[in-house]
């Protein structure tokens, strides 16, 4: 990865599912988690977003407030939230510029055009404090992720 933990993360903004403008900077005063996934309508990726779904009010109850976020197009966003009935998580489009977001952590892969499967924690003060990036075709493990917030 490109940055690294106690590295600050730069600003940006993208749209979520909603077409809805999020910014980091406008996260101030929450704990951020970046659930990074490869491409929408797969299957891992789908298990991936279904348990932060399933596990939000528990981010929340941390003052983290949890993304999902990959290449997708804001459109297949839209509908693939739909598919999987989320109700609260935000999926953040990285789609223009292309994987610009995901490349600037190191983790877009040019070869394959979509970013690696990793969570990033970014604390209140916006520096990094949790990155762990999982083989392709794994489920990241989410009770590391709350067990980690929990000892903040």
């Amino acid at each position: 990865m490109t940055i690294k933990l106690s590295e600050t993360v730069p600003d940006f903004s993208l749209k979520d599912q909603n077409e809805l403008v999020v910014s980091l900077k406008d996260l101030n005063g929450h704990k951020i988690l970046l659930s990074f996934h490869p491409l929408a309508w797969t299957t891992v990726c789908a298990k991936q977003m279904n348990l932060i779904e399933e596990n939000y009010q528990k981010f929340i109850d941390l003052n983290t407030i949890p993304f999902g976020i990959s290449v997708d197009p804001v459109p297949s966003k839209k509908a693939w939230a739909e598919s999987l009935n989320l109700k609260n998580l935000k999926i953040l489009s990285d789609f223009w510029p292309h994987g610009g977001v995901s490349s600037k952590f190191g983790l877009f892969m040019e070869r394959f055009g979509f970013s690696e499967r990793a969570n990033i924690i970014i604390d209140e003060k916006g520096t990094i404090i949790f990155a762990k990036v999982y083989p392709i075709k794994e489920v990241p493990d989410f009770e590391e992720v709350l067990v980690f917030l929990r000892g903040r």
